[in-house]
């Protein structure tokens, strides 16, 4: 029995180790960034969506309605929902959110499209696997803040 529980308690560490490490990765890295002047396509992994993927099922996700007329009107509705802006233009605007217990970062990025009267909106973890599905429950909380708004 004595064994068992040492066993159980240094998996414990190892895991928790594992989750601190990922959770320094994810805060080393940067926010993908436009490329070609759109959004980055999502990766294979369930951990993001994105409104660019339109043929991808999985990581599709809506572009939401253009309500604004510049992208720093969003900039409060992003810290409302948790975000930091990272980086804001004209057209294009950054954000982190971080997890309250490993500090695990996801990336928002949102792109205005006025031509096709959207924002083109990706959300992604940068580690991990799965998300459990945060990225997209963070697309539509923001949706359904800017819908609100106007």
């Amino acid at each position: 029995m004595k064994q068992f529980v040492v066993v159980c308690v240094v998996l414990a560490l190892i895991v928790t180790g594992y989750l601190a490490f990922q959770g320094y990765m994810s805060r080393t890295q940067k926010a993908p960034g436009l490329v070609d002047g759109g959004l980055t396509p999502c990766g294979p992994k369930p951990n993001a969506v994105c409104s660019s993927n339109e043929g991808d099922g999985e990581h599709y996700i809506k572009p939401i309605n253009l309500c604004v007329s510049s992208l720093a009107s969003v900039s409060a509705d992003i810290e409302r929902l948790g975000g930091k802006i990272i980086m804001l233009d004209t057209d294009y605007l950054a954000a982190e959110f971080s997890s309250s217990v490993f500090g695990f970062v996801d990336d928002l990025e949102l792109l205005r499209d006025a031509k096709g009267g959207v924002i083109h909106v990706r959300s992604a973890s940068r580690v991990g696997y799965s998300d459990l599905g945060v990225n997209r429950q963070r697309v539509e909380a923001l949706r359904k803040l800017l819908e609100s708004n106007s």
